[in-house]
């Protein structure tokens, strides 16, 4: 099984780099490793491909910082795109990214000299579905072993009728003539520094360079109409409540064959009946009886599993803390193990008693053995909760 290389490494940058040194080591990887200047060079696509999603996520402020938190395993679990999507096509990438360096990255973009400025490499204007967020809930023994979900999603889906096209019959098209099919026009200007050439997008095709002549009654030329999907969504062990996984291209489909967007899934963590989740530690409150405590004993634990069983000591003072090694959740990156859980013994009180048993009681507490001793605890309370957790 292959590796995946760290994102920082790959862009050749810092963890602490800024969005502005990120777009710098992206542009400097694409134009070095670009398919039109290592022609057939397996190797240098797959460095293309593999810095595009490099940037890809350390662009995005709330997947880096799943990224940084949690490694690979925090997008998904998967390779490619969005943490699910398995990777994007060469087409893909230049329609993401063949842009993001305009004015607001202080250079032009890298992809201009090639596709002349435009989203694809035809240099026409390539639409973008607009992106999805769902929650799902899940319970903590879902959480602890990973699960598969189904959910339906409400959503812009690709018109049947023109397969996404637009036109009726899918072929009544004709090439702009504004542009001549270029998808964007071309401005000279005179200026006392002499003839300046500016290039934008046709007003008349709105880039696409072609407009249609008969559009679909169904979409009203769009290529997506209102409908649902029902999809699977793989949840690998350990998340957490707010997490955020990604699905590439299962959110809104885009108009015209253009790039669906992606499905945002948020974790909502459903309270548990009797665990408490503390990161990947489990905290459970056991109740025993005053006679087991002082006697001693071998209680019955549940745990996310099933159960265990654990022995108590005679002598046990209420708010003792056991440890059950590994019998917490797993950590969502794999590398961490699984936590413990840590159960607190409460002794209870009885309310109400029977005159039998408030006459042995009255008695029992003139023993010397009875009376409470302080000093005889070494370490408060807080002072051993706190070794658990160091």
């Amino acid at each position: 099984m292959t590796t995946k290389r760290d994102y920082y490494e790959i862009l050749e940058i810092d963890k602490s780099a800024s969005i502005e040194e990120i777009k710098t080591a992206y542009r400097k990887q694409a134009l070095k490793y670009h398919p039109d200047k290592n022609s057939g060079d397996a190797e240098a696509e797959e460095k293309f491909k593999e810095s595009a999603e490099a940037y890809e996520v350390l662009s995005d402020s709330n997947k880096r910082q799943r990224y940084d938190q949690f490694g690979h395993a925090g997008l998904g679990g998967a390779s490619g795109f969005g943490g699910f999507s398995g990777g994007m096509s060469m087409d893909e990438i230049f329609r993401h990214f063949g842009d993001i360096f305009g004015s607001g990255g202080g250079f032009e973009d890298p992809f201009s000299s090639f596709f002349g400025g435009g989203r694809s490499r035809s240099g026409r204007t390539v639409h973008k579905g607009s992106n999805l967020r769902v929650k799902v809930k899940l319970t903590l023994e879902e959480i602890a072993h990973g699960v598969e979900k189904k959910i339906k999603v409400n959503k812009y889906v690709v018109c049947k009728t023109c397969t996404g096209t637009g036109a009726k019959g899918g072929s009544s098209f004709q090439s702009c003539s504004t542009c001549n099919g270029s998808g964007h026009v071309t401005r000279v200007a005179s200026t006392f520094l002499g003839q300046m050439q500016t290039s934008s997008t046709c007003p008349q095709c709105g880039g696409e360079g072609q407009v249609i002549t008969d559009k679909c009654y169904d979409c009203a030329g769009n290529g997506v109409i209102k409908g649902e999907e029902i999809i699977t969504i793989k949840i690998p062990a350990g998340v957490a409540e707010g997490m955020q996984l990604s699905m590439g291209g299962k959110g809104n489909a885009a108009a015209r064959g253009g790039i669906p967007g992606d499905l945002y899934v948020q974790i909502e963590e459903l309270i548990h009946d009797y665990f408490e989740r503390d990161g990947n530690n489990l905290l459970y409150e056991h109740h025993m009886t005053f006679s087991d405590a002082v006697l001693g004993t071998t209680i019955e634990i549940p745990t996310i599993d099933s159960k265990a069983k654990v022995k108590v000591e005679e002598g046990t003072q209420s708010g003792k803390i056991l440890r059950l090694r590994n019998k917490g959740l797993p950590s969502v990156n794999g590398y961490e193990g699984k936590g413990d859980m840590l159960v607190t013994l409460q002794i209870w009180t009885p309310k109400n008693i029977s005159k039998e048993e408030k006459s042995i009681l009255e008695k029992l507490s003139e023993s010397p053995n009875f009376q409470p001793d302080p000093s005889s605890k070494d370490r408060s309370f807080f002072s051993r909760v706190k070794d658990y957790f160091e």
